[in-house]
């Protein structure tokens, strides 16, 4: 553990930096591709990694931080951090109606024919929501010196080691190893984000690039190259179709010209994750395991469990996917409830029929249609009942849920290959990942 933390701390403090450099990010036969080739948005944000890392570690350090300081308080009043925080908030006043009523008339125009009586709850919200942030803000700060909170060597030094103390709080000291060690997971996720965000935008330059070279060998304009290779060939006329045709196109002139990626990839973290009893498509014994926590009535689900399906059908017998239950119960009104009847469907042995109805039914997820789901599929009405109801298949999914959270889930679709957290969702992603996973 020592040894990979050093690592680690070595990788945030150097990565970056290195990235920053005129260098060449990618190669294709004859031609290279440097920074300059990205998007000016993308040329941003590669160009400002370093003191983007810098923020996102201070953050996480205050977050650290005040989460410490609340516990002890908690500890000392008998108390939680949620009902602490929970007081101060409650200690805001409302605001008065002659506030609500201005914050109504400067956005009428957006609210269109929704009256005041309708809104008056989003308006009150919004108002608090500032009040309640510097409240608990200000009751952090009073913890602070409560507790006597010292800070320590910088959690961003160039020559920051594991032992060093980044902060003392309540006399006991806070070292960078356990900043390290808390964090990993929210760290090691920063810096993939940007590393696909920056691959992503590189792969498409490129792509406009060899479309281009392509149209100059053949003498015709770009447009028609993606006309007769994409635009053309639609049948369906689908967001999924157009992404297949588009990834097949870029797949073959990457082959054609060589592509090779040089962009540094961050280095991987492999999480241990359960999969007992759940629910999967593929060979049992396969050498690589997808692992995707789903929300049945999240849209992006809906999106790319068929382009798992397509990635996997490329490596047959050597992949296998689990689904995994993460119900956004917040946004979703009827995204536990789809999990409760696909488990149930599973029992039958029709998870996977069943869940294709669910991803194509998103809008029709309340219970007499996922029993109407179920009737389609030829399930035995009286036993699917008993398995939606069944309190150990709720307890099930909420186990999931907690499961999801221990491994840094906060969304969906979350997809772990081997235990690896996939950045991107896309098929050009998953088969890296994959790939990555079989050369092992």
């Amino acid at each position: 553990m020592f040894r990979s933390l050093a690592i680690i701390i070595f990788v945030l403090s150097s990565l970056a930096a290195a990235q920053t450099a005129d260098g060449v990010l990618a190669t294709a036969t004859g031609k290279t591709f440097k920074a300059v080739d990205l998007s000016s948005e993308v040329q941003a944000q590669f160009s400002n990694q370093k003191k983007a890392l810098e923020d996102t570690r201070t953050q996480l350090l205050g977050q650290m931080i005040a989460e410490d300081l609340l516990d002890i308080e908690a500890k000392a009043a008998g108390s939680t951090r949620g009902k602490l925080i929970a007081a101060e908030r409650a200690k805001v006043a409302d605001p008065t109606a002659a506030q609500i009523q201005a914050v109504y008339v400067a956005n009428q125009a957006a609210l269109g024919s929704r009256s005041l009586a309708d809104v008056k709850g989003e308006i009150v919200s919004f108002l608090r929501r500032d009040l309640e942030q510097k409240a608990v803000g200000d009751y952090i700060a009073s913890l602070q010196t409560k507790y006597k909170y010292a800070v320590g060597k910088s959690i961003n030094a160039p020559d920051l080691k594991l032992l060093d103390v980044i902060a003392t709080l309540n006399g006991t000291q806070i070292t960078a190893q356990q900043f390290e060690t808390k964090n990993r997971l929210e760290l090691n996720e920063f810096l993939h984000q940007t590393y696909e965000y920056v691959r992503n935008d590189l792969e498409i330059a490129i792509l406009n690039a060899l479309i281009a070279e392509e149209a100059k060998a053949k003498n015709v304009e770009p447009g028609a190259i993606i006309a007769a290779e994409v635009t053309d060939k639609l049948r369906e006329f689908s967001d999924e179709e157009r992404e297949r045709l588009e990834s097949g196109l870029m797949d073959r002139l990457f082959a054609k010209y060589q592509v090779k990626i040089l962009l540094k990839e961050p280095p991987v973290i492999a999480q241990s994750i359960s999969i007992d009893n759940e629910p999967s498509i593929g060979p049992a014994n396969a050498p690589v395991t997808i692992v995707m926590f789903s929300d049945f009535q999240c849209p992006a689900c809906s999106r790319t469990h068929p382009v798992l399906k397509r990635v996997m059908a490329g490596y047959p017998g050597k992949v296998r996917l689990i689904v995994r239950d993460y119900p956004l119960e917040n946004i979703h009104a009827n995204a536990f409830n789809a999990a409760l009847a696909a488990n149930a469907a599973a029992k039958q042995g029709k998870f996977v029929e069943y869940a294709e109805k669910l991803y194509a039914n998103q809008d029709s997820l309340d219970k007499a249609s996922l029993t109407k789901f179920a009737a389609e599929l030829g399930l035995n009405a009286k036993q699917f009942e008993i398995d939606f109801s069944d309190a150990a298949n709720a307890a099930e999914v909420k186990q999931d849920q907690a499961d999801g959270d221990a491994h840094g889930v906060n969304s969906t679709p979350t997809v772990f290959v081997n235990g690896v957290k996939v950045h991107s969702i896309s098929a050009s992603a998953f088969r890296r990942a994959i790939d990555r996973a079989l050369a092992k």
